[in-house]
């Protein structure tokens, strides 16, 4: 009896010990599995779109004796719907206007407005003891400037200082903007006042004749040799009258 029951269980074991291998192969046969025919894959799907920006509008311009800088953008391949402005100063910090919509204008650096819009300062000039005097800390953003727009992409572009205009300056009241041909303060020029003084209209210098007039209209002034020529016509028509004279008085004598 003691041999059969050692039997047995020699027989259950070897049976208990196949499942546990078959259990264990399982998982194995699972993973060998093919896949069905046809199912995507992550190469199948299409790149992202790169993403791109283009400036529909980029325009320096004056508005009530103030410069400005208008733009509008338009963005590809990204969500955002705000644009930062950075005007990239080559010596010095970056003015940064960020959170700015797609399209508008801003001020630019240096210039400043009241609640009106009136203004009250612009850039590359400084206000001391009531005068106007070339130089501050943005002489950098004229007459040009680099600007970059960014969305996600960005791009550069330069902008020239708006010039003044009979309606509309970009420089202080009374003042002749930097670098223009006259300006009091170009260090080109020896002569030149110093920034800020008035500078007097110019008067002939003393002794000067003043300018003559004009001449009247279908007036041509005479030369020196126009006027000898006359002379010698008029002689020469009180000689020629003298022989006649004479020629007339022997012609009654002989009769």
């Amino acid at each position: 009896m003691a041999h059969a029951r050692t039997a047995v269980g020699a027989a259950a074991g070897l049976v208990l010990s196949g499942a546990i291998a078959v259990a264990a192969a399982a998982p194995v046969l699972a993973d060998t599995v093919p896949s069905p025919s046809g199912s995507p894959s992550s190469t199948d799907y299409p790149p992202p779109e790169e993403p791109t920006l283009t400036a529909q509008i980029f325009q320096p311009e004056c508005d009530g004796d103030v410069p400005y800088l208008r733009y509008a953008v338009t963005a590809t391949g990204t969500e955002n719907d705000t644009v930062t402005i950075t005007w990239l100063n080559p010596s010095g910090d970056d003015v940064v206007q960020a959170g700015l919509p797609m399209s508008g204008r801003v001020l630019w650096p240096g210039a400043a407005v009241d609640a009106s819009g009136t203004p009250l300062d612009w850039p590359g000039w400084r206000l001391e003891d009531g005068v106007w005097v070339e130089g501050d800390e943005f002489d950098w953003v004229r007459p040009s400037v680099d600007v970059t727009l960014e969305v996600n992409p960005e791009l550069t572009m330069t902008a020239a200082y708006p010039p003044s205009s009979p309606s509309c300056a970009t420089d202080p009241p009374g003042t002749v903007p930097p670098g223009d041909p006259g300006d009091p303060g170009d260090p080109g020029d020896p002569g030149d006042p110093t920034p800020g003084t008035t500078v007097p209209a110019a008067v002939p210098a003393d002794g000067a004749p003043p300018a003559a007039a004009p001449p009247a209209s279908g007036f041509l002034p005479q030369t020196g040799a126009g006027v000898a020529g006359l002379v010698a016509a008029a002689a020469a028509l009180v000689a020629a009258g003298g022989v006649a004279v004479g020629v007339a008085r022997r012609r009654r004598t002989d009769h």
